[in-house]
């Protein structure tokens, strides 16, 4: 049976950090509204798209959840963050 662990083989196929590859399944994870998917199960449907970078958590959740993987609620996605205006006028 293979230990690898979710969030090393996503480490490197993105090319990121483990502690980044955590944070990303986790962020998946939150974007349900009560039941959260499985690592593994995250990590399956990864491989089953062509993804060139690492795609949003709540875009994946989205995809599990209109492909039928995973039919639970979803939480809103997050809001994107927007830089405060300049005050100072530099």
């Amino acid at each position: 049976m293979d230990k690898t662990k979710p969030f090393e083989i996503i480490s490197a196929r993105f090319q990121i950090s483990r502690e980044s590859a955590k944070y990303f399944l986790i962020r998946v994870q939150k974007s349900f509204k009560a039941e959260k998917p499985p690592h593994r199960l995250i990590l399956e449907v990864l491989d089953g798209q062509n993804f060139e970078s690492l795609p949003k958590p709540h875009q994946i959740a989205t995809l599990m959840n209109e492909s039928g993987v995973w039919v639970h609620p979803l939480n809103p996605e997050p809001a994107i963050p927007v830089d405060e205006e300049d005050i100072y006028g530099e």
